[in-house]
């Protein structure tokens, strides 16, 4: 299984650098999860985006769901053999408008999830925990069958006791770190000591901080998580494009 980052900053982009964004491929599978602004243009430079498989959304906050519709415009517009002739979309169902505007024409289609959820998506099994954000947003744990290598996406959340338990034992924690330990209460983004310590909590093997914050110093926040994480290698989403797991 592979990660491609295609975008890694929360909010807004910046820097040539788009909001969240990530091709998980496995074989010749593609699964684009969360589409933030900036996060088409970039995968265009990697892959024709009509060779999707699929797409998941954690929530529907814009920074993940940016380019959505313009996916969906490529997807009527652009000339191409598609890998799937409508091409799913997988949301959470807790906010019916965003949810019924996944369908789109005879070019995408709504897939729905909940947080007892469990979808066999191509190689995949995906299964579902609701965060604490301001808008439902959804943590989501990928297993790849054939290999049982396990990813967990934190998505969009402040820190609570279910976080550990849901990440136990994954190849890859990606957390959404947007704040320094400085910053006060109430916060609905990750510190970086909170994500560290969620990681040494469930015993991941690696920590990926991303959803990063765009006016931090970012190797002040990996030695944030590093303190929490313990032997727990930290990576930041800038430090490379590509995580092989």
């Amino acid at each position: 299984m592979q990660i491609r980052i295609l975008g890694y900053y929360g909010g807004y982009p910046a820097d040539g650098i788009g909001t969240s964004g990530y091709l998980v491929t496995s074989g010749d599978f593609n699964l684009l999860m969360d589409a933030g602004s900036g996060v088409l243009l970039e995968l265009e430079k990697h892959l024709d985006p009509l060779q999707l498989d699929g797409v998941l959304l954690t929530h529907y906050h814009h920074d993940h769901t940016a380019d959505v519709g313009t996916l969906q415009y490529y997807w009527q517009l652009r000339p191409g053999d598609k890998k799937e002739p409508v091409l799913p979309i997988y949301g959470h169902t807790k906010d019916p408008l965003n949810f019924a505007a996944l369908t789109f024409g005879n070019f995408t289609k709504g897939v729905g999830y909940a947080g007892e959820s469990r979808l066999e998506v191509g190689p995949f099994t995906l299964t579902f925990l609701e965060t604490e954000h301001p808008v439902p947003a959804f943590a989501v744990r990928i297993v790849e069958r054939a290999t049982g290598k396990i990813v967990v996406n934190t998505s969009d959340t402040r820190y609570f006791a279910g976080l550990a338990p849901f990440a136990q034992g994954a190849d890859l924690l990606m957390a959404d770190t947007n704040f320094r330990n400085s910053k006060p209460k109430p916060r609905w983004h990750l510190t970086g000591g909170e994500a560290g310590q969620v990681a040494a909590d469930a015993g991941v093997k690696e920590l990926l901080l991303t959803h990063l914050p765009q006016t931090e110093d970012l190797e002040a926040l990996r030695q944030e998580a590093e303190t929490a994480a313990g032997s727990i290698p930290v990576l930041l989403a800038s430090d490379g494009p590509v995580l092989t797991i």
